[in-house]
C-alpha cells in the first residue's frame, strides 16, 4: 500500500511539472515610460532601445507584480493602469475608472494596488486581479508618492501642494496621521529596517527623514553642488541599496544625482546626469543605477562602484519612470 501511494504521489509530481509553464527566466530588459509621447521605450542588456510600444495617455508610474510576470503602467490623462506581460511586453488588461493615477505600491499580498490619485486628492485601493475598487482614503491636493511597509499594514502617501505626509493603517482602515514635511514632498525610500522614512522635499531643495516608530521628523539632508542657486536643487526619486548603506536622489533640475552615506548623512558625491533628474531605477546587483532625465529625453546609466555616468541613451519625450526585468 505505501509503495503505492509512492508510485501516486510520483506521477503527480511528474505530471505537475509537465503540464505547468515554465519560468521565465530575467530578460534583462529596460522598460521606460515617456509620459509626453505615451510610449514604453524597450532597452536590451546591451542599452539598445529595441522597441517602442504605443501605451496609454501620460504613462507615469510603474511596479512589477509581486511575481515580475507582469506590470503595471499608471496612465495619468487615461485614468486607468495598464498591465502589460513582462516577457512579451503584450497588454492583457486595464484597470478602468482610476482617476489620474501618478504613482502606487503593491501590498505585500500581492492583491491590492494602492494608488496616488492626483487630480482627486485620494489614494485609491485597487484588487488587481479582478480590477475591482476597493476603497479609497483622502489626502492633501496632489498626492504623488506611495509607500508600503513590508507588513502591509502601515501605507505613506506624499501629498505635494499640502506639504504633508499622510499615514494609513490599512488594518484598522483609516488615517491615523499627517506628518508635516518641507516644501511639496514627492517620493519614499525606506531604509532596509524599517525604521526611517525618507521624503523628497522637491521645492525646499531638501530630504526629510521620518522615524516611523514615532511617525515624528528627526533630520534632514540638505543638497548643495557647487555652482548652482537653492532654487536649482529639486530632489524627487529616491533609491536606496540592499544593506541600507548608500542612497542615490535624483536632484531635478540640478542636473545631477546625489549619492549620500545612510548612517551620517553625508552628501559623498554629485554625479553629473542630463537635464531634469527625476526617476531612478537600480538593476539587481546594484552594479548600475539608471535615471531618466526629463528634460533631455534620454536615460543615463551609472556605474555605482566608480561612481561615473557610462552612458546616456535617447528615449522618448520626458521618461518618467524605469523597470529592469533582471530579478
Amino acid at each position: 500500500m505505501r509503495d503505492e501511494i509512492l508510485v501516486r504521489v510520483a506521477v503527480a509530481f511528474v505530471f505537475a511539472l509537465w503540464v505547468s509553464p515554465a519560468v521565465a527566466d530575467p530578460s534583462g530588459r529596460i522598460i521606460v515610460s515617456n509620459e509626453r509621447d505615451d510610449t514604453l521605450s524597450i532597452l536590451n542588456q546591451k542599452l539598445e532601445v529595441i522597441d517602442v510600444i504605443e501605451t496609454c495617455a501620460r504613462p507615469r508610474g510603474m511596479h512589477f507584480s509581486a511575481d515580475r510576470s507582469e506590470f503595471y503602467v499608471a496612465c495619468a490623462d487615461d485614468d486607468q493602469i495598464a498591465i502589460y506581460d513582462t516577457a512579451e511586453i503584450t497588454l492583457l488588461r486595464r484597470i478602468r475608472g482610476v482617476a489620474a493615477p501618478e504613482t502606487f505600491d503593491l501590498h505585500p499580498d500581492g492583491r491590492r494596488l494602492i494608488v496616488s490619485n492626483e487630480e482627486d486628492a485620494t489614494a485609491s485601493v485597487y484588487d488587481v486581479e479582478t480590477g475591482a475598487f476597493l476603497t479609497e482614503y483622502e489626502t492633501g491636493e496632489e498626492p504623488e508618492g506611495v509607500q508600503i511597509m513590508a507588513d502591509g499594514r502601515l501605507v505613506f502617501v506624499a501629498s505635494e501642494a499640502a506639504n504633508l505626509v499622510h499615514v494609513i493603517d490599512l488594518e484598522a482602515d483609516e488615517l491615523i496621521a499627517d506628518i508635516l514635511v518641507d516644501t511639496r514632498p514627492r517620493r519614499f525610500a525606506l531604509t532596509p529596517d524599517q525604521s526611517e522614512l525618507w521624503v523628497s522635499a522637491e521645492v525646499a531643495g531638501i530630504v526629510n527623514i521620518i522615524d516611523v516608530a514615532s511617525l515624528k521628523l528627526t533630520g534632514d539632508i540638505l543638497f548643495s553642488p557647487t555652482g548652482l542657486r537653492r532654487e536649482q536643487v529639486t530632489p524627487v526619486d529616491i533609491r536606496m541599496t540592499a544593506d541600507g548603506t548608500r542612497a542615490f536622489v535624483a536632484l531635478g533640475r540640478a542636473n545631477r544625482v546625489a549619492v549620500v552615506d545612510v548612517a551620517t548623512r553625508a552628501v559623498i558625491d554629485y554625479l553629473l546626469v542630463g537635464k531634469r533628474a527625476w526617476g531612478l531605477q537600480l538593476s539587481a546587483d546594484e552594479t548600475r543605477l539608471f535615471v531618466a532625465n526629463g528634460l533631455s529625453d534620454d536615460v543615463t546609466v551609472i556605474d555605482t562602484q566608480t561612481l561615473q555616468a557610462v552612458t546616456s541613451v535617447p528615449v522618448g519625450l520626458v521618461p518618467y519612470g524605469i523597470l529592469i526585468d533582471d530579478r
